[in-house]
């Protein structure tokens, strides 16, 4: 009969394989003339998988609109998410979207009601307002946590992902590519940050 001690159970215990954790992926990117482009979407998906967890994000799930404008200008919301869509404005506004992934009508609403949609297929969908013609946003529903939008000087940071090779997607509106995305493959090492210039082609762009 073999006996083990408690000891040497902690020791192999220690030897068990692990998930090493990544720092962060921060990318710089910026559009055909060398400007910072905001409002980017970047996903991940490391090929070490994803986490089991429910995914969430710090930002409100909410798409206002105010001042004539939805505001983000971009949301990003995980699969399953309801988004509210308030209204701030002393005007009403008739809310609709003919995108792939949703596709919902809010008919003329003002600041007594708040409607709401929730978006069950990932992709990028397009919003618009039959009232005001101006009035345009965007949600991009995810199926990853890894994900991020870009700030007004480019700069965009995903956290604490697997180490070893990765995935990247980045999505912007404007982007004059199928899907409006790039795709690229990183490595991201079991500690710090993994740092990027990436120089995206944009319609209306110089």
């Amino acid at each position: 009969m073999i006996r083990f001690h408690l000891p040497l159970l902690g020791f192999a215990a220690a030897l068990l394989p692990s998930v090493a954790i990544a720092g962060d992926l921060e990318l710089h990117l910026v559009d055909q003339a060398g400007k910072p482009v905001a409002d980017a979407v970047v996903t991940v998906r490391p090929a070490a998988g994803l986490p089991g967890r429910p995914i969430s994000f710090p930002w409100p799930m909410t798409m206002v609109q105010q001042n004539i404008a939805f505001n983000p200008h971009v949301l990003i919301v995980p699969v399953g998410a309801t988004v509210p869509f308030p209204n701030k404005d002393n005007v009403r506004h008739h809310i609709y979207s003919f995108s792939k992934p949703a596709k919902f009508s809010m008919k003329l609403y003002g600041q007594d009601e708040v409607p709401s949609y929730t978006f069950r297929t990932a992709g990028a969908v397009a919003l618009g307002c039959n009232i005001h013609d101006t009035m345009s946003g965007f949600i991009k529903v995810v199926d990853t946590p890894y994900a991020a939008k870009s700030a007004g000087n480019g700069t965009v940071r995903v956290n604490g992902m697997p180490a070893g090779n990765a995935t990247v997607t980045i999505w912007h509106p404007m982007m004059r590519t199928k899907d409006n995305e790039q795709i690229m493959q990183v490595a991201l090492g079991a500690s710090g940050v993994v740092s990027k210039p990436v120089a995206l082609t944009l319609r209306g762009g110089s």
